[in-house]
């Protein structure tokens, strides 16, 4: 009677936790939970805008494209999960860039853990590649899935929500017209800045460039939310709606 119960029991977790998350099973499957705690840990400290929730919604994102692309989800897993945890040395030293570093920290990380050193590799270069500087391209499709989804995560609700996010932290202007004020470079004083003016400088190059076909699909829906909703903001502002 109780193994009986228990396969219900079973069978009912997994059916209503697949509603939730898909993929659920990658990470309870593939990667030990002491890794993700660890790469957790990296984040105690972290911004609203570089916490462990985007983290989260990058690795979510990194299943749904990375299964439509035919992706490596165990590599591409593990490569969401550890892609920031380089992003707290580069908050205290700008000359730090926390892809490189996060790349030297997770590939210690997983071979002290015991992973195959071509398991290493591929996650390696996801983080390496995921800000997509200095010449570093993203060669692999993981690599490249990671790249979109952790752009994807800066644009749509969600991007707007961090936009205004980010202004809080750096005390900047909730609206600025800076078509009349500035040029369309990001000046240096982050207090000159507003996400209207990231958005128009920055933010709405993201759907153009998209590396896997399923990023771009979710980047153009996203964008136009974010431009109607700045939109409304200013002309709220002007007091025409």
């Amino acid at each position: 009677m109780h193994l009986y119960v228990l396969a219900l029991q079973r069978m009912f977790f997994k059916k209503t936790y697949k509603q939730r998350h898909v993929f659920v099973n990658v990470k309870a499957s593939v990667l030990p939970e002491s890794l993700i705690r660890i790469a957790r840990d990296y984040f105690d400290d972290a911004r609203p805008t570089h916490d462990w929730d985007h983290v989260e919604r990058v690795h979510n994102l990194c299943m749904h494209i990375g299964r439509i692309e035919g992706a490596d989800l165990e590599v591409l897993s593990c490569a969401a999960y550890l892609h920031d945890i380089g992003r707290g040395f580069e908050e205290r030293d700008i000359s730090v860039c926390h892809a490189r570093k996060g790349a030297q920290l997770a590939q210690g990380l997983l071979a002290d853990m015991g992973f195959e050193d071509t398991f290493i590799q591929k996650v390696v270069h996801c983080i390496a590649t995921h800000r997509f500087r200095d010449g570093l391209m993203p060669e692999t499709l993981e690599a490249r899935v990671l790249y979109d989804a952790d752009k994807l995560d800066a644009i749509g609700a969600i991007g707007i929500a961090r936009a205004y996010a980010y202004a809080g932290e750096h005390n900047q202007r909730l609206v600025e017209e800076f078509e009349r004020e500035h040029g369309d470079d990001l000046a240096v004083d982050h207090t000159s800045h507003s996400p209207i003016k990231e958005y128009k400088v920055k933010l709405s190059k993201i759907k153009d460039r998209m590396l896997t076909s399923e990023g771009r699909r979710i980047a153009e829906k996203r964008d136009a939310f974010m431009s109607a909703f700045l939109e409304r903001l200013r002309a709220e502002c002007e007091g025409v709606i």
